[in-house]
């Protein structure tokens, strides 16, 4: 497969436009429409659909797009840590859950940067499943995930637990509510894939009580977004105690209680069986698993 066309492929949907595109990668448009045409040939596949509205992907196109992204993020990697090797230059890329990269996670790097100048360090912030994918894929070399993991192509060690305490900054709401009082509060959740989320399912899961019985008002895929909403009395929340200190010590946010459910969050840090741990990167993994790691 011609990586030069795929580029092409990818760029335009990204731009969902043949001009934009074409002006991204310094072509002319029949130029960028030829090599598009040319990886359709060499697949055997129509891959895009054009209309004045733009482009949009086949069924087949969906395919290859996916593909599309870690093969030229594989691609870059390749090139960088080439380049890396002629310059001597040292790159700590890491993925990390929501609920410790928005949060606990920047203040670690700072501090870590303060004795490791010569590391550049590039954290990628999204949920679980993909931070994962994002392993498997070789996007970022270390990962810290929400909940334990079980993939045979990954080695998950654990580094901290925290309290997943339920939250409001409503004035009206009690201080402790049962399980059955709890499936009837408007409640706002995590997405799909999120460490949280499939944290809070399987304790109650142990009390019998399913996603369905709950009432969910809406979901979020940023534990951010979903403090804000609390905040500003939006709806109640599971969110980490370590996201809220402040918030819940200035009285901003109010923790309720739940009888005979306490809900512990367990982090992990993680990397594939198959990379070879760099000098920096054991470094950095003995760090976050030290007191000296600073969350904040």
């Amino acid at each position: 497969m011609n990586l030069q066309y795929l580029k092409a492929f990818y760029v335009t949907v990204k731009a969902n436009s043949i001009s934009k595109a074409a002006k991204i990668l310094h072509l002319t448009q029949p130029g960028l429409s030829m090599q598009i045409q040319s990886l359709e040939k060499e697949l055997g596949v129509s891959l895009l659909n054009r209309s004045n509205k733009g482009v949009e992907l086949t069924e087949a196109g969906r395919v290859v797009f996916d593909y599309a992204t870690t093969i030229l993020s594989l691609q870059d990697n390749i090139e960088r840590d080439l380049e890396n090797l002629k310059t001597d230059k040292k790159h700590l890329l890491l993925g990390s859950c929501k609920a410790i990269g928005e949060y606990a996670l920047p203040c670690s790097i700072y501090v870590y940067k303060q004795n490791n100048k010569d590391i550049d360090i590039n954290l990628e912030i999204s949920n679980t499943e993909q931070v994962v994918e994002n392993l498997i894929s070789k996007t970022v070399n270390i990962g810290i995930l929400h909940g334990k993991v079980d993939n045979p192509e990954i080695i998950i060690q654990k580094i901290t637990t925290d309290r997943l305490l339920l939250v409001t900054s409503l004035p009206l709401v009690k201080n402790k509510v049962n399980l059955n009082e709890l499936t009837r509060l408007p409640l706002i959740f995590r997405e799909k894939g999120s460490g949280t989320r499939k944290t809070i399912l399987n304790s109650l899961k142990k009390h019998n009580i399913k996603y369905d019985d709950l009432n969910i008002i809406y979901e979020l895929n940023s534990m951010e977004a979903i403090k804000t909403s609390v905040i500003s009395g939006k709806g109640i929340s599971f969110i980490p105690e370590l996201t809220i200190k402040r918030e819940l010590k200035d009285g901003i946010l109010k923790a309720i209680e739940i009888e005979n459910l306490e809900i512990l969050s367990e982090f992990y840090i993680s990397y594939t069986k198959d990379h070879a741990l760099t000098p920096y990167e054991k470094d950095f993994i003995k760090f976050i698993n030290s007191s000296k790691r600073g969350f904040c």
